[in-house]
């Protein structure tokens, strides 16, 4: 199965640290980062896990669930942990999926569907596309995909200013420019005219007919 940004996140039931979720259920018309990782044990995933760890306060005050992903066991996630809290200083404080049987990884498009077996003598190496970072909307829609490489280690400030920006461009009839970052300005979508422009973002400073931008809306 692929899936694409505005469709529908695939519902699932699943074990977790945290026992059993149904995920749809769980996530509560909140705004969901679902991130993936091929195998316990491995080292970049390690530092991954504690970056989030210690930003779950931001994500929280922007009341958005985290909820992590791999390809083992609950009682190798627990075990892992106990790595994670060691060498990063923070363990996850949120729940991660035992993805044992490949299930949510083949539903998310992350392993082929038609994989055969379970997790048991799989590697990370055959499960390496099982890098990918997911953000949902309250409304349950796939809002973002990113997918990295093993190598490379994700960087949770920027989905954290992602964040900002869809939250903001869902209230507002606003995008956010390059490299924004709370605070900036602000563009004015397309969609609206000069004259409704006038009343909405007063003020607001036209650089070319298709670009406009205005102080970021509070």
């Amino acid at each position: 199965m692929t899936v694409q940004l505005n469709q529908v996140a695939p519902d699932f039931t699943q074990n977790t640290t945290e026992g059993p979720i149904h995920f749809h259920q769980w996530a509560e018309g909140h705004w969901v980062v679902l991130f993936s990782h091929p195998k316990d044990f491995t080292p970049v995933c390690t530092t991954e896990l504690g970056a989030v760890a210690k930003l779950k306060p931001e994500f929280d005050k922007r009341g958005v669930k985290v909820i992590g992903l791999s390809v083992d066991p609950v009682d190798n996630h627990a075990s892992w942990s106990k790595d994670i809290a060691e060498t990063q200083g923070t363990a996850p404080n949120f729940p991660m999926i035992a993805d044992t049987d490949l299930k949510v990884s083949k539903l998310y498009g992350m392993l082929p569907a038609d994989t055969e077996g379970a997790s048991e003598g799989r590697t990370a190496a055959n499960n390496a596309t099982v890098r990918n970072v997911f953000v949902i909307g309250p409304d349950k829609l796939i809002k973002l995909i990113l997918v990295y490489p093993m190598t490379t280690g994700r960087n949770f400030d920027e989905i954290l200013r992602v964040i900002d920006s869809m939250q903001l461009t869902a209230k507002f009839r606003v995008a956010t420019p390059a490299d924004w970052k709370q605070g900036e300005d602000v563009i004015i979508v397309p969609a609206v005219t000069n004259e409704d422009a006038a009343t909405l973002f007063p003020g607001f400073a036209t650089h070319k007919p298709y670009l406009r931008t205005t102080k970021q809306p509070s």
